[in-house]
């Protein structure tokens, strides 16, 4: 791990470093992305502006690491794919996992995910590029899937497994961005949205309703 100048950290500024981006990820759940400033990160953190400067070039260039962190955890993900079952109860089980780990994925990232979505929002190519990354390891993965059901004659032949894995998707990344919203503003509780998404889930990857 090296500092902005190329010298090669110690165990000592490895620890400062990653100081200043956990204090900073904190902030960001109190605090508006615009609003944070360096000096106050430096001074959670215990130490100067001078110090973090010699890590990240500003405050931009820590939150792009914080993302970069985060969507190498998205990449697991596909966890909730690899070797599962979509038939009969097992199916059903699931596509409540997938909903499951994918709204707690969002959950627990949440603050840092409203900032990926700002600056992709805002045209900037990299926070774009890392949110690209976080989906498309999902969609890649249940087009796989859905591909395979298809092999098997499980899954209509005429559809494109991308589309729907990709529509699937975006509707979880929709909705898990809205999570703290939905019992204000739907009037619906948290606990009766995961079983509905994950009816969704089934029967968009497997045109059948769920065997419970």
């Amino acid at each position: 791990m090296r500092t902005v100048d190329g010298r090669v950290a110690g165990r000592r500024g490895q620890a400062t470093r990653q100081k200043l981006l956990d204090c900073l990820s904190e902030m960001l759940r109190s605090s508006p992305y615009r609003d944070v400033r360096v000096i106050d990160v430096a001074r959670k953190a215990g130490t100067s502006p001078a110090t973090f400067y010699q890590y990240f070039p500003d405050v931009e260039g820590a939150v792009l690491e914080l993302a970069e962190h985060m969507a190498a955890e998205g990449a697991g993900l596909t966890g909730l794919l690899e070797g599962r079952s979509w038939i009969g109860r097992a199916g059903w089980q699931t596509a409540q996992d997938l909903v499951e780990g994918f709204l707690d994925f969002w959950r627990r990232n949440d603050a840092l995910l409203r900032v990926v979505d700002l600056g992709a929002a805002e045209g900037d190519k990299r926070f774009a590029k890392i949110r690209t990354r976080i989906l498309t390891t999902v969609t890649s993965s249940l087009t796989a899937t859905i591909a395979e059901l298809q092999s098997k004659g499980r899954v209509d032949k005429e559809l494109n497994p991308a589309a729907v894995a990709g529509s699937l998707v975006s509707m979880l990344a929709s909705v898990a961005s809205h999570q703290k919203g939905v019992q204000s503003g739907w009037g619906v509780k948290p606990a009766e949205l995961k079983p509905h998404l994950a009816l969704l889930v089934h029967l968009g990857v497997t045109g059948k309703k769920p065997t419970k």
